[in-house]
């Protein structure tokens, strides 16, 4: 929703107070009380309970009661919440740590005969959890494919490749950019079974057949001829090998992603299967898989294609 200047100042304002920020950074992984809040900043409950109000009124947090106090936590929408979201991103204080741990200690401390996860039931992803992260999951879960020959599409300097190259037979990256893949080859160099080519995603320097898996994350958005980028992929893609195509569904968002430098505006599921079945794969799933939680709430698509043996 777009602020008029006054409430762009008042938004200013409000975030430029280091105890809001301490707060706000507690209650986007915790659910606290005012008198939690105040035994973790150390600050004094009435100033505690003046910040909390604040946010509150902006649309930041919200509370639940929960017996007779309540329990506050950080909202994921509100015309807020990109400009928190923004700032958010580049907070990086031990200040904000040492409020983290004091907050897991005021948790274990409740009298309610709970265990952290039953406290976090129904929103667990989104709390803090020592070594619960998505690329712990990621990593664990890898072991369970055997992707053989990978071809990464738009591959970015690499963060996919790295996760793949242990149970890979190898893994080819391309990308446009020099700079890009000249990031991408400093940053796993180590890994022997790991190539990068600068080269367009619409024109692929490789021959038929040449991959068992081949990834196209979110490289749709970078092209004005998507259709073109699933012929090359499904080209190179051998018999019995597997596509995966990650996408953001079309929208409307046209401004929100200039600084992104997209050149469409996503596609439909059934638009994608379409592309895909021309190519002769065959679609084993084509769909929605998220849903962001915040404005303007991008949606992705997820399809896996299989390029049967004969």
């Amino acid at each position: 929703m777009p602020l008029t200047l006054e409430q762009s100042t008042a938004l200013c304002q409000l975030l430029g107070d280091a105890s809001r920020q301490r707060l706000l950074l507690l209650l986007e992984q915790f659910e606290l009380t005012t008198a939690e809040l105040t035994t973790v900043t150390g600050l004094a409950q009435s100033r505690v309970s003046t910040h909390l109000a604040r946010l509150k009124r902006a649309g930041l947090i919200h509370d639940q009661r929960s017996g007779a106090s309540a329990r506050y936590s950080a909202t994921q929408d509100g015309a807020a919440q990109p400009v928190w979201a923004l700032l958010r991103e580049g907070l990086d204080d031990p200040q904000a740590l040492l409020d983290r741990e004091r907050a897991a200690e005021c948790i274990l401390a409740r009298k309610h005969g709970r265990t952290w996860a039953e406290s976090v039931a129904g929103r667990m992803e989104l709390h803090y959890s020592p070594g619960r992260t998505w690329e712990a999951t990621a990593r664990g879960l890898i072991g369970l494919i055997e992707p053989g020959r990978v071809l990464d599409i738009a591959s970015g300097d690499g963060v996919l490749a790295e996760l793949l190259s242990e149970e890979a037979t190898s893994v080819d990256c391309v990308d446009i950019s020099e700079a890009v893949v000249a990031a991408g080859r400093a940053r796993l160099a180590h890994h022997a079974n790991v190539r990068f080519h600068c080269a367009d995603m619409h024109d692929l320097p490789f021959a038929d057949a040449s991959f068992d898996t081949v990834f196209v994350m979110h490289a749709l958005a970078y092209s004005r001829m998507p259709a073109e980028v699933i012929g090359n992929a499904c080209r190179v893609l051998a018999p019995g090998g597997r596509l995966v195509v990650v996408a953001l569904k079309s929208h409307q968002h046209e401004a929100a992603m200039a600084a992104f430098d997209h050149q469409n505006m996503g596609i439909e599921p059934a638009a994608l299967r379409k592309l895909l079945s021309a190519n002769k794969l065959k679609v084993n799933a084509c769909r929605v898989t998220s849903r962001e939680l915040r404005p303007p709430y991008f949606e992705v698509v997820t399809a896996l294609a299989l390029r049967p043996k004969s």
